[in-house]
């Protein structure tokens, strides 16, 4: 590398980062290598033509006035292209780009393109309609650590989350994944991690994306053919946050992409945090060499929250409202409803409201005539309790004798149904259903289920106990 270069450079980075803000700088400065210097003539290398259009059009006004005072008014720039193809070699070309005229460098001609780019900008979120918007993080500030309660349920989750969001990249626990079922806080404690790192870490670049957004823009990159630019800007990111990675199953080509993005975060020491409506152990349709990569840091379950842990998030809400309700109102609902932290949280909110449009007390039979609509619109969600109940009454036998280790037939049959069920109607992972039904592992509960489909398929007096049951379990 030419000394006089990286002497005007790194001139003209101390310029720059005085006028930018520190995670700008980090981004799109730091990774640009000087080449050479020749007369009032910079050569720069930048990663990829997405990055290079990205300067051009945001900080080409900064640029000149950093080249022009250390080289004089007849400065100019030309950049010089490498990016690493992902996916095995290196595609490397130069160019003698001309930065933008309306900055007023002087141009130079395009001496050796590889391939002709579309000049569109290739951020993936650039919304259509709004030139060059960039959405920075998108992350929700009020889903933070101080309004997610801790519980029996949630204890290992939340801490894993703390450790991680203190020291993003720096913890055994990368990547993160955090599963559970719908409404217990899978969403609220991954955005609480972006937060936390943003406020202690403002310096880092941190996103939060669903999974089906992140399928939709690689489908747009592949159609665009920018899919090298698309791997590209999720490759400079410090902290990636993807919702419900679930949503990959059956998708070959983005499980791919991300399968390559994963490894160059990982391997560069930044933070991956997923969630997932399952453990990796129960995801289908998933590859193996991405699952295998789930594995890597930690899983951990959230599952659903106790009495006390619903009375204290039924409080916390009350408080963070300014609403005052007697305890056996708030000990009502969350006596009856167990489902999820949503649908409490919204019971409690429908009361709120009743009571302020009719202009009632809020009283415990408004709270039964609340409670009732909720229980009803979420008869669905049966609880794996419940399930071994109807299952035990069904069979005459006690739940203590479902659970036993006894290997009387009649007994195991309807141990694997209640498993079975336990893994139809609920969100529950396999190792959670395995631990609530007789304190089994998850292979237990996989061969239960695949026993259950087979002897439904053979056996006409088993299938008739899978249609009873599926009746009573079904509203």
């Amino acid at each position: 590398m030419n000394i006089s270069a990286s002497s005007v450079w790194d001139k003209c980075l101390s310029f720059i980062k005085d006028n930018i803000q520190p995670q700008a700088y980090k981004t799109w400065f730091l990774p640009i290598k000087p080449v050479r210097l020749n007369d009032n003539v910079l050569s720069i290398e930048v990663p990829s033509k997405f990055f290079y259009e990205w300067l051009e059009e945001h900080y080409i006004k900064l640029l000149k006035t950093a080249l022009q005072k250390e080289l004089g008014d007849e400065a100019r720039l030309i950049y010089s292209i490498r990016m690493e193809n992902t996916f095995g070699g290196k595609v490397a070309f130069t160019e003698n780009i001309p930065s933008n005229n309306k900055a007023g460098l002087s141009p130079q001609n395009v001496e050796a393109p590889l391939n002709s780019h579309s000049p569109e900008l290739k951020n993936p979120f650039v919304i259509p309609g709004i030139k060059n918007l960039q959405i920075e993080s998108q992350l929700n500030p009020s889903y933070n650590f101080d309004n997610f309660l801790e519980g029996d349920s949630n204890r290992l989750a939340r801490s894993a989350a703390l450790a991680v969001a203190s020291k993003p990249g720096g913890t055994s626990f990368n990547p993160l994944l955090i599963f559970g079922g719908v409404g217990l806080g899978k969403t609220h404690l991954a955005h609480a991690i972006g937060v936390d790192i943003k406020e202690k870490y403002q310096d880092k670049t941190v996103l939060y994306i669903a999974a089906e957004k992140f399928t939709q823009q690689y489908i747009e990159a592949v159609k665009k053919n920018t899919r090298n630019d698309f791997i590209h800007f999720y490759q400079l990111l410090d902290v990636l946050i993807i919702d419900d990675v679930q949503f990959l199953s059956g998708k070959t080509g983005t499980q791919d992409v991300f399968f390559h993005i994963f490894n160059h975060l990982h391997q560069n020491g930044k933070q991956v945090v997923l969630t997932s409506d399952k453990a990796p152990v129960d995801m289908q349709d998933i590859e193996q060499r991405l699952l295998s990569r789930f594995k890597w840091g930690l899983s951990a379950e959230l599952q659903l929250p106790n009495f006390e842990t619903r009375i204290s998030i039924l409080k916390n809400k009350l408080y963070r409202d300014g609403v005052s309700i007697n305890d056996d109102v708030i000990e009502y609902v969350a006596k009856n409803i167990k489902t999820n932290v949503r649908e409490l949280e919204g019971a409690i909110i429908s009361l709120i409201a009743q009571s302020s449009f009719n202009k009632v007390e809020i009283t415990q039979d408004l709270a039964q005539d609340i409670v009732m609509k909720f229980v009803k619109n979420t008869k669905r969600e049966v609880s794996i309790d419940y399930i071994q109940k109807v299952v035990s009454d069904y069979f005459q036998m006690d739940i203590e004798t479902l659970q036993s280790k006894t290997r009387r037939r009649h007994i195991v049959q309807a141990r694997q149904l209640a498993m079975y069920f336990a893994k139809k109607f609920t969100k529950a992972s396999l190792a959670s259903i395995g631990s609530q039904i007789g304190k089994r592992d998850h292979a237990t509960v996989l061969h239960a289920c695949k026993t259950v489909d087979n002897l439904t398929f053979t056996d006409k007096q088993f299938r008739k106990y899978v249609e009873d049951l599926s009746q009573k379990l079904t509203p």
